[in-house]
C-alpha cells in the first residue's frame, strides 16, 4: 500500500509540530555537597508531553515507519513495551489518528496502563516471555505494523544531529563551567539512548574525546554480562523489576562497542536512590532515574578521590507519579524483600561526604 500524498503531508506536518513544541527539555544543575568540584546535571526527560525519555524514541519510530512506507493511513500500530514507550507511542498514534495496541507484561504499573488507555490505546497483557511473539502475531492478524522498539531504536534515531538527546545535552552544557562532561550516565531498555549518545560522541570526537559513557544496569538484566563477555546469546529467566530498563535477552539496539563502562545496580539501591532524591530535590522520579543516580554518585566519588574536577550528566527518565503503587508503596517494597536502609546510608554518605563504600 502506498501513501496518499495528502495523508503523508499532514502526518509529517503533525510530527514536525510536536518536535517544534517539545524538542528540548530542562538541564537541571544539582549541587552535591560531598563532591563540590564535580558538577552534577540531570537531563529532565519527564517534561515531554507523554511524560518520559521515550517521547523522543516514539517520535523517531513513527518517522521511521512512515518514511519506510510501513505506516499508512489507518495502519494499526503494535508495540511490545513495559510501559513508557507504549505511553509515548499511544500519544503519537492518537496525535496521528492511528489505532494502537500495547503488548505489555502483566505486572506493568497500573498508572502506565491507564495512561496508554488515556491516549486511546488498547492494552494486551501477557506473560513477560510472550511480549515479542504476541506482538508479531497481532501485527500479522490485524495487518498492522509492529514498531519493534528493541530492534529499531538504534536505527530510527538520527545520532548525528537532529536535536537527539545527545545533541540537546551537549548544546545545553556549552555555557557551563565544565562544558564538556567527563561522564554521561544513562541506563538501557532498548539500548537506543546509549547507542545515540555513544555514536554522537564518536561522530564529534574532536569536541568530546574526553567524555565517557557509562550505562547503569539493574538486576536480572543481561546487558551488563553481555558488555563483559560479548556473548549475544545470554538470557535471563527473570524480568527486570525496574520498569523501562534492563532486559532478559540482548536486544539488537544495544551497542556495547560505544559504551565505556557499565555498572550493575541492585534493585533496592535504585529504589533507595529515588527516595533519597525526593528528599534532596523535592520531587518523585521513576526507579530508572534511581539506577542512573546511584551509578552517577559512585563515579562522582571516584572523581573526588582522584582530585578530578569536571561535570557529569545523567537522566531523569520519568516521573514517580507512575509508580505510587510500587516504588513509593511501603507494602510493595516489603513484599519484594527490599531493605532500603543500607543503601540509603551508603547514598547519604556519598552525597554528604564524597565517600563511596561498596557492600
Amino acid at each position: 500500500m502506498t501513501h496518499s500524498a495528502p495523508w503523508l503531508n499532514e502526518t509529517m506536518r503533525r510530527i514536525e509540530t510536536d518536535y517544534n513544541r517539545s524538542a528540548d527539555t530542562h538541564l537541571i544543575f544539582h549541587h552535591v555537597p560531598g563532591c563540590a568540584d564535580v558538577d552534577l546535571y540531570f537531563k529532565d526527560e519527564s517534561t515531554h508531553p507523554s511524560g518520559s525519555l521515550k517521547h523522543r524514541l516514539a517520535r523517531s519510530l513513527f518517522l521511521y515507519g512512515v518514511c519506510n512506507g510501513k505506516i499508512n493511513e489507518g495502519t494499526t500500530i503494535i508495540e511490545s513495551s513495559s510501559g513508557s514507550t507504549a505511553v509515548s507511542e499511544a500519544y503519537f498514534a492518537q496525535f496521528l489518528g492511528l489505532p494502537f495496541i500495547a503488548v505489555v507484561p502483566e505486572k506493568t504499573a497500573p498508572a502506565k496502563l491507564e495512561k496508554i488507555k488515556f491516549y486511546g490505546g488498547t492494552c494486551h497483557l501477557v506473560d513477560p516471555s510472550d511480549i515479542y511473539s504476541d506482538a508479531h502475531r497481532l501485527a500479522q492478524e490485524l495487518d498492522g505494523y509492529y514498531m519493534d522498539q528493541f530492534t529499531n531504536a538504534e536505527r530510527a534515531t538520527d545520532w548525528r544531529s537532529n536535536n537527539n538527546i545527545a545533541d540537546s545535552i551537549f548544546e545545553q552544557m556549552s555555557a557551563e563551567q565544565h562544558p564538556v562532561p567527563r561522564w554521561v550516565v544513562t541506563s538501557a531498555g532498548t539500548g537506543g539512548t546509549s547507542a545515540t549518545i555513544g555514536r554522537y560522541m564518536r561522530f564529534h570526537s574532536r569536541q568530546y574525546c574526553q567524555t565517557n559513557l557509562c550505562v547503569a544496569d539493574p538486576e536480572f538484566s543481561v546487558f551488563y554480562d553481555y558488555f563483559q563477555t560479548g556473548d549475544g546469546a545470554l538470557t535471563s529467566n527473570r524480568g527486570s523489576r525496574i520498569e523501562g530498563i534492563g532486559r532478559p535477552r540482548v536486544e539488537p539496539s544495544f551497542i556495547r562497542e560505544v559504551i565505556d563502562r557499565m555498572e550493575r545496580v541492585p534493585d533496592a539501591a535504585s529504589i533507595a536512590a529515588i527516595h533519597f532524591l525526593e528528599k534532596v530535590m523535592g520531587r518523585k522520579c521513576g526507579a530508572s532515574t534511581g539506577t542512573n543516580f546511584y551509578a552517577t554518585l559512585k563515579i562522582m566519588c571516584e572523581m573526588k578521590t582522584a582530585h578530578e574536577k569536571g561535570s557529569v550528566v545523567t537522566m531523569i527518565c520519568d516521573s514517580g507519579a507512575r509508580y505510587m503503587d510500587t516504588y513509593y508503596n511501603d507494602e510493595w517494597i516489603a513484599e519484594q524483600g527490599f531493605d532500603l536502609a543500607p543503601y540509603l546510608q551508603q547514598i547519604e554518605q556519598a552525597y554528604r561526604h564524597g565517600m563511596w563504600e561498596d557492600f
